[in-house]
C-alpha cells in the first residue's frame, strides 16, 4: 500500500511509503487528501520519511491540499524530509509555506 492511513489523536496521520513519490502516484495521493479534507477531517499529517525523492507534482499535490484544508479552518503538517526532499522544498521555498517537524507525534502534538 502505497498510502498508509491512520488517526492519533483526532489527527490524520498519511504515511507516504514510497522512496520516489512521483507524477505516477500524485494524482491518487491528492484524491486521498481531498477525501480526507471532504469528510471533515481539519487536522492532516503528512510522513515523508521514507521518501528520497519527491517531483514538483507531488509536492503539487500537497500545495492544493493544504489551500484547502486551511480554506476550512485546518492545517496540514509534514514530517521526515530525507536530504533530497529537503533540497527540493528549500529550491522551491515551500519549507516557508508548510510546517514540518521531525516526528509523527511532534507533528500531532503540535495541533494541541
Amino acid at each position: 500500500m502505497d498510502f498508509e492511513r491512520t488517526t492519533n489523536n483526532k489527527v490524520v496521520v498519511l504515511n507516504v511509503n514510497l522512496v520516489r513519490a512521483t507524477l505516477k502516484e500524485a494524482e491518487e495521493f491528492k484524491n486521498q487528501l481531498m477525501e480526507e479534507i471532504n469528510i471533515g477531517n481539519k487536522k492532516i499529517v503528512v510522513n515523508l520519511s521514507r521518501c528520497e525523492f519527491i517531483d514538483s507534482t507531488f509536492l503539487g499535490s500537497l500545495v492544493v491540499a493544504l489551500k484547502k484544508v486551511t480554506s476550512s479552518g485546518g492545517d496540514l503538517r509534514l514530517v521526515g524530509f530525507k536530504p533530497a526532499v529537503s533540497s527540493m522544498f528549500e529550491l522551491t521555498r515551500m519549507y516557508r509555506v508548510f510546517e514540518s517537524y521531525k516526528s509523527p507525534e511532534e507533528a500531532v502534538k503540535s495541533f494541541v
